[in-house]
Parts: structure tokens; C-alpha cells; sequence
């Protein structure tokens, strides 16, 4: 994989795997505004290209994303408001598929591929709720891991008090939110908040190998569809999201990929299906 340089993020695409890398390893990979509008506009990227079926994000050097950059808060603090710095053209993937997703992170419900987080090292603050809004994670043994928000006299921000408690359940998410309390990716997974703890050096190659599993195994219509019946599901009742799978059957059976799913049954052999369309 090649990958692109920018000013704090880097991204590459190779095999159906979109890898964007966030890029100040000398801070930890603390977020900025420049990161963010680099990262917006790599997952939109990745969106928009029909070669890419499943999208990985790690952090380069020793940490995923310590945070907000320590000089952006102390700007905060001097101005008494928060200020986010986001251009005018910043890109808006995911955005206008519900209106429950268009706020700032949530959009990562609205884009159709699976997006994994590889957690090479320590992740706090706006870096944890970003790894939280991705659909899978993975972390390095002895990563640590911080809400952060409440050792600095702030709020749970970017929808985390809702969100973690659907992740891990109540009590646990409370434990993290109340006490900003630093943890390690053992108990991460013992938490369920981390799919697997994997030796720091293997992280990114196991990441990149289940991803290859999802892009070479599993049909991208019904990725597609099944990150959205479970991102929906979060505001449907039950009689909703049932009614909601039988709208998607037919118009699913009548495409491609179903048809090359039932024909590599028939046959015995893994199913290979085509690269899904761009959006409109």
C-alpha cells in the first residue's frame, strides 16, 4: 500500500482496504483542526471509491489519538468558549442519511463501509470517542485508554454518554464517564469495548486481515445494509426495524450479489462479488 502524505493524516488504499493514519507522532497523534478536516476528507474518499469495501484507522508512532492538541485547549480555556476551527468546505461523509447521524462524529453511522479502529497506543478524549464511533476496535496489549473529559472540568462531549452505555451497558459506562479513569486494552476487552488484544508489533496486520476477510467473504451490499439496520435499529422499536429488514429483502434479492451468493452455494465455492457502486 502507498500511502499519501498530508499535514497530519495519512491514507492509502490497497486490496478493498481504505488505511487512513493519523500523523503528529511527536504529539501522539493529538487532534487538530487540520486533522479533522484531513480525516473527514479521507473518509469521504474512501466512501466514494467503489475499490474500497472496508476502511482501517490507526495512529502512527507510539499512540492512536492522545486527544485534543494541549495548545488548542489552553486556547479554549483563554477564550472561555470552544472554538473548533473547521473550515467552510469541510467535507461531510455520512451526512444527510438520517438527520440522527449529521452531527460531528456521528456521521461514522451514516457511511456504508465497515470502518475499523486499530488502537496502536494510548487514546483519550475526542481520539477515544472517535475509536468508540467506529464499528469495530482492536487494540495493541497495554494500550490505555481514557474518557479524559472529567479530569479537565468538561463534559462527556461528541455523544459519548450516549453512546458508550450501548456499547458496554450501563453500570460499566458510567464507571468510565463518572471517573475519567485510565484503563488498559485487556480490560477494554474484558469490557467488550475492543474485539481482540493483539501484540503491538501484529496490530495493524491483524486489523488488516480480518478487514480482508469482511471485503473478500462478505457480500458489500449486505455490509452496506447491515451497519444500517444496526445504526437505525438504535432509533427504531423493534416492530420498526423488522419492518424495516422486509423493505430491504426484495430490492436485495433482485441484485447481484445475491445471486453470485446462492450460485457459489450451489457450487461450493467462496462467493465472489463485485465492487459495489459509488454513491450517487
Amino acid at each position: 500500500m502507498t500511502t499519501s502524505p498530508l499535514e497530519a493524516t495519512r491514507y492509502g488504499v490497497a486490496d478493498g482496504i481504505a488505511t487512513i493514519i493519523l500523523d503528529r507522532p511527536e504529539r501522539l497523534n493529538a487532534w487538530t483542526a487540520t486533522m479533522n478536516a484531513e480525516y473527514r476528507g479521507h473518509l469521504q474518499a474512501a466512501s466514494d471509491d467503489p475499490a474500497v469495501r472496508v476502511i482501517v484507522v490507526t495512529g502512527s508512532g507510539r499512540g492512536f489519538c492522545a486527544g485534543a492538541e494541549s495548545e488548542d485547549l489552553a486556547g479554549h480555556a483563554q477564550r472561555g468558549s470552544y472554538d473548533s476551527g473547521a473550515p467552510d468546505d469541510l467535507a461531510t461523509p455520512g451526512q444527510g442519511v438520517r438527520p440522527e447521524f449529521d452531527a460531528e462524529l456521528a456521521y461514522h453511522f451514516g457511511i456504508a463501509k465497515p470502518i475499523l479502529a486499530a488502537i496502536n497506543g494510548p487514546v483519550a478524549g475526542i481520539g477515544f470517542a472517535l475509536s468508540c464511533y467506529c464499528d469495530l476496535r482492536f487494540a495493541a496489549r497495554g494500550a490505555k485508554f481514557t474518557t479524559a473529559h472529567g479530569k479537565l472540568g468538561l463534559p462527556c462531549a461528541f455523544g459519548l454518554a450516549w453512546l458508550l452505555p450501548k456499547l458496554i451497558g450501563l453500570p460499566r459506562a458510567l464507571d468510565l464517564i463518572l471517573s475519567s479513569r485510565t484503563f488498559d486494552a485487556d480490560e477494554a476487552h474484558d469490557l467488550g469495548l475492543v474485539t481482540a488484544v493483539v501484540d503491538g508489533p501484529d496490530l495493524l496486520d491483524h486489523v488488516h486481515g480480518y478487514a480482508r476477510m469482511l471485503a473478500t467473504t462478505v457480500s458489500p451490499a449486505s455490509l452496506a445494509a447491515s451497519k444500517r439496520q444496526v445504526y437505525d435499529a438504535f432509533h427504531l422499536t423493534a416492530a420498526e426495524a423488522v419492518r424495516a429488514a422486509e423493505a430491504m429483502l426484495d430490492p436485495m434479492m433482485a441484485g447481484p450479489d445475491y445471486r453470485e451468493g446462492v450460485a457459489a452455494l450451489r457450487e461450493k465455492r467462496p462467493p465472489v462479488f463485485g465492487d459495489p457502486p459509488a454513491p450517487a
